[in-house]
C-alpha cells in the first residue's frame, strides 16, 4: 500500500470540488479512485498511463489515473511515484480537458 501525499495545489483542488455541491458525484468518484490508487495504481478501473504534456515537479514521469471515465469533463488525478517507492504524490485532480 502506498502513502499519499498531496501537493498545496491539489489539496486546494479536492477542497473546491468538495465545497461545491454540484459536484458531490464527481467527489466521491475521485475519493474512490483515491483509495484504488492507495491500494494499487494499476487497478483496471483507474486507466493509470504515462501522462506524455508533463513532468512531475522534480523532473520525473507523471501519470494520470481516471476518477471517471465516460462522462464529459470527467475528472483525472496527475500524480507521481515518490522516490522512496513507497508513496504517490498527487500533483492535480483535475477535470479531462
Amino acid at each position: 500500500m502506498f502513502e499519499l501525499v498531496f501537493s498545496d495545489k491539489a489539496k486546494e483542488q479536492l477542497s473546491d470540488i468538495k465545497r461545491n455541491l454540484a459536484l458531490l458525484k464527481r467527489f466521491k468518484a475521485i475519493t474512490k479512485a483515491l483509495h484504488f490508487l492507495r491500494e494499487n495504481p494499476k487497478h483496471p478501473s483507474l486507466h493509470t498511463h504515462i501522462f506524455h504534456s508533463a513532468l512531475g515537479p522534480n523532473g520525473e514521469k507523471l501519470f494520470e489515473a481516471y476518477a471517471e471515465s465516460n462522462t464529459p469533463g470527467a475528472y483525472r488525478i496527475l500524480f507521481c511515484y515518490g522516490q522512496d517507492g513507497k508513496s504517490i504524490l498527487i500533483v492535480s485532480v483535475i477535470p479531462h480537458p
